[in-house]
């Protein structure tokens, strides 16, 4: 089966190396989409908002669909027609992730680059109620409370130079979305987490939080 490793930064720690990464060399550029079909006992396959299996599914593809792949990242590990793997497909045209156990791309290794520009997407941890994803094109921050836990839903993100946590809450209970715009330059890179707190005025108190996701404003 196809394996990556997703390119993740552990922790706001490490957010300076990150800079001095892409100062030195640049954002790489991601290859050409890649084909694939989906292939199922029949069924429909999920198509979900973030990489993991409890994430949200937004709508469902049919058994022998053909896919375009964006790009590839790690997320939980699902057994699917062709055996057990963490690698996850972003598919635009179908607005979220599908688990690379049930696509077909006729190769044994990855077809697409890591995720970058515009499909950065969490869940976060211990399948607690929030989901976030950073939009590219317009720079913009969605936050989904998807259970009524009686947490509020919030991403917190960093800028280039480390300048932040910033905070983007969703307090609006269970099956509501917050779309808030940030600023963030051309080409500029902003790191976020996806978490469960009480809402506060102060520093909060992050909870369940995903692993850090880098991402590009386009």
């Amino acid at each position: 089966m196809k394996r990556s490793n997703l390119r993740r930064i552990a922790g706001a720690g490490t957010i300076l190396a990150a800079v001095g990464a892409l100062v030195a060399g640049g954002a790489v550029e991601a290859s050409a989409a890649a084909s694939g079909t989906v292939k199922t006992a029949g069924d429909p396959l999920n198509v979900r908002r973030a990489p993991t299996a409890g994430a949200t599914a937004v709508k469902t593809v049919a058994n022998g669909a053909a896919v375009t792949i964006d790009c590839q990242v790690n997320g939980s590990s699902v057994t699917g027609t062709y055996g057990t793997s963490t690698l996850w497909d972003y598919v635009p045209a179908l607005g979220g992730y599908i688990s690379d156990t049930y696509v077909f791309t006729n190769s044994d290794t990855r077809v697409a680059p890591d995720c970058g520009v515009g499909s950065g997407s969490a869940q976060c941890a211990d399948s607690c109620a929030a989901e976030g994803q950073y939009r590219s094109a317009d720079s913009h921050f969605l936050v989904y409370d998807t259970n009524a836990d009686g947490y509020s839903a919030v991403v917190a993100y960093w800028l280039k130079g480390g300048a932040g946590p910033f905070y983007v809450w969703n307090s609006g209970g269970e099956g509501t979305k917050a779309d808030k715009a940030v600023s963030v330059p051309h080409g500029g890179w902003v790191f976020y987490k996806v978490c469960v707190v009480n809402y506060t005025t102060g520093k909060p108190d992050l909870k369940s939080c995903s692993d850090g996701i880098t991402d590009f404003a386009a």
